[in-house]
């Protein structure tokens, strides 16, 4: 087993108000070198009113304009978290119901490729031969680099991608203020839903995205050797968006609004996951091999510090989004797993019915 790293982290209010700030201030020029995008904190007329109000109505959240760019903060409606609620349970359901479909097709185009050798459709054969000899060259090492590849690595190689993609986007800045929008998760946005999602594929700076790349990289082989490719991706998707859920309930409680990004919530659900089915694993910190520990041990350790960080009110990370994706990567794995999954079964046979026959 790989090293396991400590430096699981989805950026939270605090840290964005600290670091992302300063950065985004130093480094994102909205039109050039003289123009500097900044994130709005509260107002004063909004710190005053939390002090008399439990929570706030939604007309409460306050748009500052900050060099021509708005961004929303203020209080929070409660009334959102329904909102945020259905869409984590749709994109759930939907994410088991398409890597279904994808594992349905996978198995379907093997068969139907078993069939064609032994009926020796010779013309295809050699049409498929001729279009491999056409190939350009740097085509042929693509599938040969492919091919070599573990299949946790294979997984892993187009998340890894999209996250190092949208972190090339936040060094644009004439993207900066969609990128706040839609790529970083805030329940006092009126964009709520979606970025729950894309957030999760979101990081602003070079540490925060090498950390997060280098745990998934680390547990992604033993996580896809168990579950396979179809269920990994998810268990992956679906861990990111509960994880953002269990932070906007957080945040709507405390009323403590703020934006959040990062893969961590969605790596916390897998790292949990094989904790919890490989609990005696010996693992090791990053740059102190020679401290070893079980791994069961380990994701007890990382849950206790997120769980301390919610009680206390700790905000260096989102605590409540790690012990969000932490919690149902134990829920798939003492139950999902062996429950849940297989009921993905009677979907696919309403797929294959709807697919019909395969063509000869």
């Amino acid at each position: 087993m790989p090293l396991l790293s400590v430096l699981i982290c989805r950026t939270g209010p605090a840290v964005l108000r600290s670091s992302f700030l300063p950065h985004t201030r130093q480094c994102l020029a909205r039109s050039g070198t003289d123009r500097q995008l900044t994130i709005a904190r509260y107002s004063r007329n909004a710190r005053n009113n939390t002090r008399t109000e439990s929570f706030a109505p939604r007309e409460t959240i306050v748009p500052t304009e900050v060099q021509g760019m708005v961004v929303e903060s203020g209080y929070i409606d409660p009334s959102k978290i329904w909102r945020s609620l259905l869409f984590t349970a749709a994109f759930s359901t939907g994410s088991f119901i398409g890597v279904s479909i994808w594992e349905y097709e996978t198995i379907r185009s093997r068969a139907m490729q078993a069939l064609r050798s032994k009926l020796s459709v010779n013309w295809f054969k050699e049409r498929m031969k001729h279009q491999r000899q056409e190939m350009e060259q740097w085509r042929k090492d693509l599938t040969g680099w492919w091919n070599k590849l573990s299949p946790g690595e294979r997984i892993f190689a187009p998340i890894c991608a999209l996250n190092v993609i949208v972190y090339g986007l936040w060094r644009i800045p004439s993207l900066a203020p969609t990128m706040v929008k839609y790529f970083a998760s805030n329940p006092a946005a009126k964009a709520v839903c979606w970025p729950m999602f894309l957030s999760t594929f979101s990081h602003y700076s070079l540490f925060h995205i090498l950390a997060n790349m280098y745990v998934l990289h680390s547990f992604s082989h033993a996580a896809v050797a168990t579950l396979g490719r179809e269920q990994f991706l998810g268990v992956y998707l679906s861990a990111g968006v509960i994880a953002s859920f269990a932070s906007h309930v957080f945040k709507t409680v405390t009323r403590q609004p703020g934006l959040s990004l990062g893969a961590s919530g969605a790596i916390m659900g897998i790292l949990a996951y094989v904790c919890s089915q490989y609990p005696d694993t010996q693992l090791s910190i990053l740059f102190l091999p020679m401290y070893t520990f079980s791994a069961g041990a380990a994701i007890k350790v990382i849950m206790g510090i997120d769980l301390a960080g919610v009680l206390l009110g700790w905000r260096i990370f989102d605590h409540a989004a790690h012990l969000g994706g932490a919690l149902f990567g134990l829920f798939w794995c003492h139950f999902g797993s062996q429950n849940v999954w297989p009921l993905r079964e009677h979907f696919v046979g309403y797929w294959h019915e709807l697919r019909g026959p395969p063509k000869k």
